[in-house]
């Protein structure tokens, strides 16, 4: 089993890489446009494989279905919530990103605002993709790997701390090579690859872990059984003592997505790098239409693992891989197992690469080496990408021992997503609000959340109001901040949002009726399954 197992792994995983590497070789990795934002071509399949990719990972195919296992598919809120995010991308947010033809997201902030809160957005992201997203990547990977390809097993490596410092080092070196040397294209291109088998993968994980429920009966019965068993488990409505209670999808949990698909560099990177507005815009809505089936391979194993293996005493984050171990046939395990770490690579690779773009574009060439060439920034962000992969692959394996991953990921996560997004959206939104606001707003907004997460007295306040109404509170209070200023000590002149001829503005004629669609089929999914 084991040898058919590692067989199958290396096929896929080798394949990915020579397909990419033959897509890839001729392109420009020596200028920043073509190194940064692929040269500004890539086309909407692209663009929405690679959005789906960067986003799906270990820490939601193991968390988000470890939170299904508990709490059943109110948690799906994270998926569905999502295509109202990213509606709100394809029809307002990116035609202003790609006016601006900014790189990164802090280079709006540059043109909103100046060159100060730019300094201070950039640092935000690089403490932040190197304190917290980077080394979860890399942990959750190497803990969903340990379980799928049986690694002790495999390996004879019986002591779990050298197993896991060992596994993240090799994830993240392999992952470091294709961001460092290939540039965004390449990150992309394999991004594409690995989204479809995992698509696939996980949807054979639903129609095997079905079969397992209705005992090889068929997919249907499976279905019908769960309906009848665990009717609670298949409620829309998150209830108040569960992780997403229903009210929260129109606070926090809504601004979180709304940040995560709109102004998260990481995600929006490969957006900026549109061919023109039409393909950004047709990538982005189907990015949502593909969201929309994330619960089936997100959310559903989690709760056929909860009928299968509840009375077991199953862990709820080692729900899927015990599921993907148990239903799978052994070449299919190594299969899935690849684009696993197709899964970790792409979310590593694309933040790696989002942090060289920052670092780059934003500090060296911004601040440290005003006159730098083309090829001297593309080298800086090389040689800092890898001092940043080192320190994360050194953070990664002491985060052991966390309860939640998933939970510990939006929490941290919000600390800097909530700041940055009321920020960008009051200097798109208004014309005389100063730099000095944003820069308090900024500051002032990961101190306000970090207190309310770890400073006495303060941190009684998300457990009163619920962490999700906590950081909504903030939010509205910076927005209004900035508002107030913005009368009190305007700009001199009002800011006018210049076209810098950088694409093709022309919108996708189909933009607005396909977003009403997706916002349309958001709400029946609600409805459809509410309980």
């Amino acid at each position: 089993m084991h040898a058919l197992t590692l067989a199958s792994f290396l096929f896929f995983t080798g394949l990915v890489a020579l397909i990419t590497w033959r897509m890839t070789r001729r392109d420009d990795h020596s200028s920043s446009r073509g190194y940064f934002l692929a040269g500004r071509a890539l086309t909407f399949p692209v663009i929405a494989g690679s959005l789906l990719m960067t986003n799906l990972s270990t820490e939601q195919m193991v968390g988000l279905n470890g939170a299904a296992f508990s709490d059943g598919l109110s948690v799906m809120a994270w998926e569905v919530v999502a295509v109202l995010a990213l509606v709100a991308l394809g029809l307002f947010f990116l035609p202003r990103f790609l006016r601006s033809g900014i790189t990164t997201v802090p280079q709006m902030l540059l043109i909103r605002f100046d060159g100060g809160t730019q300094l201070i957005c950039n640092i935000i992201f690089l403490i932040a993709y190197a304190v917290i997203l980077l080394p979860i990547i890399l942990y959750s990977g190497a803990i969903g790997l340990q379980g799928m390809l049986d690694l002790p097993g495999l390996t004879g490596i019986q002591s779990s701390t050298l197993l896991l410092w060992l596994t993240v080092w090799v994830v993240g070196i392999i992952g470091s090579i294709y961001a460092l040397f290939g540039g965004l294209r390449t990150v992309a291109v394999s991004d594409t690859l690995n989204g479809v088998g995992l698509l696939i993968g996980g949807f054979v994980i639903v129609y095997f872990g079905l079969q397992a429920v209705s005992d090889n009966g068929g997919v249907l019965a499976g279905w019908e059984i769960l309906k009848q068993s665990d009717p609670d488990k298949l409620n829309s409505i998150g209830g108040a003592n569960q992780q997403v209670p229903f009210s929260t999808l129109f606070t926090g949990v809504f601004l979180i997505n709304l940040f995560y698909w709109t102004t998260n560099q990481q995600i929006i990177q490969r957006t900026f790098a549109a061919k023109n507005l039409a393909e950004g815009q047709k990538g982005v809505l189907l990015t949502g239409l593909l969201k929309l089936l994330g619960p089936l391979y997100l959310v559903l194993p989690g709760i056929i693992a909860y009928h299968l293996y509840a009375d077991q005493g199953v862990r709820a984050d080692a729900a899927y891989g015990h599921l993907v171990f148990n239903v799978l046939p052994p070449y299919l395990t190594g299969f899935f197992a690849a684009v696993m770490v197709g899964a970790i690579l792409s979310s590593f690779n694309s933040a790696l690469n989002s942090t060289t773009t920052i670092f780059s574009l934003g500090l060296y060439k911004g601040v440290l080496n005003k006159n730098a060439t083309d090829e001297q920034v593309v080298k800086s962000g090389k040689v800092f990408g890898w001092i940043m992969a080192v320190v994360t692959m050194t953070i990664a394996p002491l985060l052991a021992g966390q309860e939640s991953l998933f939970g510990y990921l939006q929490k941290m996560n919000a600390i800097y997503f909530i700041p940055i997004l009321a920020v960008v959206l009051v200097g798109l939104l208004t014309k005389r609000v100063p730099a000095m606001a944003a820069k308090i707003a900024l500051v002032g907004g990961c101190l306000l959340i970090a207190a309310g997460y770890f400073v006495p007295p303060f941190n009684k306040l998300p457990t009163i109001m619920n962490e999700f109404h906590f950081v909504a509170s903030v939010f509205v209070l910076l927005v209004a901040i900035m508002l107030i200023m913005g009368k009190l000590r305007p700009r001199e002149t009002a800011w006018i949002h210049e076209d810098s001829g950088a694409v093709d503005l022309t919108p996708w004629k189909g933009a607005i009726p396909a977003g009403i669609v997706l916002v349309v089929l958001v709400i029946a999914i609600y409805v459809a399954f509410a309980g």
